[in-house]
C-alpha cells in the first residue's frame, strides 16, 4: 500500500550551464529557479544533457564493442582502400558510443555519490589550497599553521585590511615569533664557562620554587620534589663542591627563572623576568649526545626551557624543545606500561607525570602553532600517576589528556591539509562537536567553578580545564565565522539572507560566541580571586580567542554585538599588561587595529591608504594616540544599519550562558543534516571562500 508522505523530490537530470559549473541544484526548467531568482541568462546546453538507459544496455554495447574489436583482430590487413573507406566510419561509431556508454556509466555513479555526499565541494577555508606565509620586516617568512590562534587573527586582520585599503596588511603592525623580548644573549655557546649566575638566598629559593609549585604543579610535572630539594639543600649547606657543573643546578636556574616571572612584575627595558637565570641555564646545558647519560631529568629540562620559551612567545622555538623532549622520553620507553617490579615504584611514578606533561605539552605546543600532531595515540599505553591522598590530581591529568586528544582530533579532521580528510566540512565539525560533549557533564561534575558563589573560591586547576574545553569548542567552530565574514565582504545584502537559510550553521556560530563569553566570565573570576595568570601564555591566549571571535560577530550580524563582554575582556588585559606582560600589550593592539578595521565596514568605495597602519613596535613608550590609547567597548557594529533587524533576539541566544552541557551541545551537533552540508557548501562554492 502507497504511503500517504510527502513525496522525495527527484533531482533534475538535466541541468543548466552555471548550475553544473557551480555544482548546485538545478531545477531543470527553462528558465531554471536559481538563475529565474538571480536574474540571470539561463543557458541549457544539450551536449550536457544526461541520460537515463539502463545498465543492460550499457552492457550490451560494450559487449557488441568487444566483439567486432575480436573479430577485427582476427582478421588482420590486408584490407583494400575501399574496405578500410568503407569500415571507419562504422569504427568510429562504435568507439564513439564506447565513449558515451563510459561517460554514461560515470555520470551514473558521480549522480549517486553526489546524492550519498551533497557536501562533497565543501573544505575549511583555513586549510584548503596553498599555504599561507608571511614575512616579517626583518625579511623573515613565518608559515600561518591551519590552527594556529596567532595564524587565525592574521588571515582576518589581512582579509579586513584588503577589504577595505585594497592593498596587503603592512607587516609592520604585526607581532611576529620571539621579537617582543630580549633575552640579552646572541645564543652562541663561548668555549670558556660562562660566568656563574648569583643566585638568591636560600628563604627566597625557597620563596620562588613554592611560586612555581603553586603555578605549575597542579598542571605540569616540571621536577620530582623529593629529588630536588635534596639536592637544594645540599647545594646550600655546600657538601657538593661541583654542584654547578651538574644537570641538576641548570635545572635549578630554570625553577628560579620561572619563579621570578611568577613574582616580579616590573620589568627593565623588555628584558623578562628571570631572564639571567634562564640564559646562564642554556649557556650551561651541555649537547643532546651528553644528556642522554641522565634522560629524565634532561627530560624535565626541556619541558621547562620549552615553557619559558612559550611564556615569552617563542613558539617555534619552544616546539622544538617539547618535540627533542617527546623524542627522548619515548626513546626511553616512557610512553609504555613500564614495569614497576622492575624499575621500582618511585622511579615509574616520576616518569609517568613526565611522559603525561611532556604529551599535554606537546599537543598543547603543536595545536598553537597550527602543526599535525606528531604521535599517534595507538602507540601510547602509558598508565596514570597516582598521587597518595589526591585523587583530584589524578582526574586532572586524565581530563588535560582527554581535551589534549579532542585539540589533536579536531586538528587532523576539521583542519585537514588541503581539505583531504574534511571533504564533509559540517559533518566533521559535528564529530568534534560530539566528542566534545562526551566530556562536558564528567568536566561539570568533577570540576566544578562554581562561578556563582560568593564564599567558595575558584579552583585554578578547574578554571584551566574549563578555559581548553571552550577553546575546543571556539578550535572548531570558528571556520564558520570566517567564511561569513568572506560573505560579509563579497555579498552584504545577502549575509543576513544567508544565515538564515540554515538554523544549524547559525546555532554552530552562536555556540562559539557563547564559548568565547564563557572563558572571560572564568578569566574575570580569576581576576577577583588574585589567580589570573599573566606569565605563563595559556590565560592569555584564552583571552586573546575569546576577544577575536566576539570582534568579528557584530561584523557579520548585529545581533552577536556583545559590548558588555568585550568590556570585561579589555579588563583583562589590562590586568595582564600591569603585571608586565609586553606580549599582552602588543596582542591588545592588534585587536584594536581588527577592531579599527572593522568600523570602516560596510562602505560603497574602498578607502586609500593615507597613512601607514601600524602600532608603535616600541611597546615600553608608546606615543599617544589612538592607537596607543585603552581599549573602549566596541561599539562598531552599531553601524551596520543594512543588517535585519536589531530588535530581533537570534534563536537559542543565551543558551549556553550557564555553561555548555551535554546534551545542549549534542542538540546542536544533531541538528546538522546533509541540507545544511547542501547549503553551506552551495554557500562558499558563490561566494569563493577558498
Amino acid at each position: 500500500m502507497v504511503g500517504n508522505g510527502p513525496r522525495v523530490a527527484k533531482r533534475s537530470l538535466n541541468a543548466c550551464t552555471r548550475c553544473r559549473r557551480q555544482k548546485i541544484k538545478c531545477s531543470g526548467s527553462q528558465p531554471c529557479d536559481g538563475c529565474n531568482k538571480r536574474k540571470l541568462t539561463c543557458i541549457f546546453d544539450d551536449r550536457d544533457q544526461k541520460i537515463l538507459v539502463t545498465k543492460g544496455y550499457i552492457d550490451e554495447l560494450l559487449q557488441k564493442i568487444a566483439n567486432f574489436q575480436q573479430s577485427d583482430l582476427s582478421n588482420p590487413s590486408p584490407l583494400s582502400p575501399e574496405y578500410t573507406e568503407e569500415r571507419s566510419p562504422d569504427l568510429k561509431d562504435l568507439n564513439d558510443i564506447s565513449d558515451i556508454a563510459k561517460s554514461t556509466s560515470n555520470d551514473h555513479d558521480e549522480f549517486h555519490h553526489e546524492l550519498e555526499d551533497p557536501a562533497s565541494g565543501l573544505t575549511n577555508p583555513l586549510s584548503t589550497g596553498p599555504p599561507t606565509f608571511m614575512s616579517a620586516e626583518n625579511g623573515r617568512t613565518f608559515y600561518l599553521g591551519t590552527s594556529s590562534n596567532w595564524s587565525f587573527t592574521r588571515r582576518v586582520l589581512s582579509l579586513t585590511h584588503e577589504r577595505i585599503y585594497q592593498e596587503a596588511l603592512p607587516t609592520g603592525a604585526l607581532l611576529f615569533d620571539g621579537t617582543t623580548y630580549d633575552l640579552g644573549w646572541d645564543g652562541l655557546r663561548r668555549p670558556q664557562d660562562p660566568e656563574i649566575a648569583a643566585v638568591p638566598t636560600f628563604d627566597h629559593a625557597l620563596y620562588l620554587i613554592n611560586a612555581v609549585k603553586f603555578r605549575c604543579g597542579q598542571l605540569y610535572h616540571l621536577f620530582d620534589e623529593n629529588d630536588f630539594m635534596r639536592n637544594l639543600h645540599e647545594f646550600y649547606a655546600g657538601s657538593q663542591p661541583n654542584a654547578t657543573a651538574s644537570l641538576w643546578y641548570i635545572h635549578f636556574l630554570l625553577i628560579l627563572a620561572f619563579g621570578k616571572g611568577f613574582v616580579q612584575h616590573k620589568l627593565q627595558g623588555n628584558r623578562p623576568a628571570g631572564a639571567e637565570f634562564f640564559v646562564k641555564a642554556l649557556q650551561l646545558l651541555p649537547d643532546v649526545s651528553i644528556l642522554h647519560q641522565e634522560p629524565i631529568e634532561s627530560i624535565e629540562i626541556f619541558c621547562c626551557v620549552a615553557l619559558y620559551l612559550q611564556a615569552l612567545d617563542c613558539r617555534s622555538s619552544a616546539h622544538n624543545y617539547i618535540g627533542q623532549a617527546m623524542r627522548m622520553a619515548m626513546a626511553e620507553g616512557l610512553h609504555t606500561q613500564m614495569p614497576i617490579e622492575y624499575l621500582g615504584e618511585s622511579f615509574v611514578q616520576r616518569c609517568r607525570k613526565i611522559w603525561w606533561t611532556v604529551y599535554i605539552l606537546d599537543r598543547e605546543m603543536t595545536s598553537l602553532m597550527g602543526l599535525p600532531q606528531s604521535l599517534n595515540d595507538d602507540h601510547v599505553n602509558a598508565l596514570l600517576p597516582t598521587f597518595p591522598g589526591s585523587r583530584q590530581k589524578t582526574a586532572g591529568i586524565d581530563m588535560q589528556i582527554k581535551l589534549s586528544r579532542i585539540i589533536a582530533e579536531i586538528n587532523s579532521s576539521v583542519y585537514a591539509i588541503d581539505g583531504r580528510l574534511n571533504r564533509n566540512f559540517l559533518l566533521r565539525t559535528k564529530a568534534a562537536l560530539a566528542n566534545i560533549a562526551r566530556l562536558a557533564d564528567e568536566l561539570r561534575v568533577s570540576f566544578p567553578l562554581h562561578l556563582e558563589r560568593s564564599m567558595n573560591g575558584v579552583s585554578r586547576t578547574s578554571a584551566y580545564l574549563h578555559l581548553l574545553y571552550h577553546q575546543c569548542i571556539v578550535l572548531a567552530t570558528r571556520p564558520l565565522l570566517f567564511c561569513f565574514l568572506k560573505i560579509r565582504f563579497e555579498s552584504p545584502e545577502n549575509c543576513s539572507d544567508a544565515l538564515h537559510n540554515s538554523r544549524s550553521v547559525r546555532n554552530l556560530i552562536q555556540m562559539c560566541m557563547e564559548s568565547s563569553q564563557q572563558m572571560i566570565s572564568i578569566l574575570r573570576s580569576l581576576q577577583s580571586e588574585g589567580l589570573l595568570e599573566t606569565f605563563l601564555p595559556f590565560d592569555l591566549e584564552s583571552i586573546f580567542v575569546s576577544t577575536v571571535v566576539l570582534l568579528m560577530g557584530p561584523a557579520i550580524d548585529i545581533r552577536w554585538n556583545y559590548p558588555m563582554w568585550l568590556e570585561k575582556a579589555y579588563a583583562i588585559f589590562e590586568e595582564i599588561i600591569e603585571n608586565g606582560n609586553l606580549i599582552a600589550k602588543f596582542r591588545r593592539s592588534e585587536l584594536q587595529l581588527l577592531d579599527e578595521l572593522l568600523s570602516c565596514f560596510p562602505d560603497d568605495q574602498p578607502r586609500c591608504l593615507s597613512a601607514p597602519v601600524s602600532f608603535p613596535n616600541d611597546v615600553l613608550n608608546p606615543p599617544a594616540g589612538p592607537l596607543a590609547s585603552s581599549f573602549p567597548p566596541s561599539t562598531h557594529a552599531l553601524s551596520h544599519g543594512m543588517l535585519s533587524d536589531p530588535g530581533v533576539t537570534m534563536e537559542n541566544a543565551g543558551a549556553f550562558t550557564r555553561g555548555l552541557t551535554t546534551a545542549q551541545i549534542m542538540a546542536v551537533a544533531d541538528s546538522i543534516e546533509s541540507i545544511d552540508t547542501e547549503w553551506m557548501s552551495n554557500a562558499m562554492i558563490e561566494h569563493s571562500i577558498w
